[in-house]
């Protein structure tokens, strides 16, 4: 995990897994532990690698969600 002067929060190796139902938010692996985490997708930064189930990469979201979730 980084975190940056840009208010966002980096995380390595995530993976996206499903859309919630009502598309609002991305279930993703590699945020915390070995639990997945859902994460909505306005939260998620225009230069993340993941964006939708099946991406892996760098998941960037905003600091003040990465609080608010207890991931730093």
């Amino acid at each position: 995990m980084t975190t940056n002067t840009d208010n966002k929060v980096e995380f390595e190796g995530c993976k996206g897994i499903k859309n919630s139902d009502s598309g609002k938010a991305l279930l993703c692996s590699g945020l915390k532990d070995d639990s997945d985490t859902w994460v909505p997708h306005s939260q998620i930064h225009e230069d993340s690698e993941v964006f939708a189930p099946g991406d892996d990469g760098v998941l960037i979201v905003s600091l003040w969600w990465a609080t608010q979730a207890k991931l730093v």
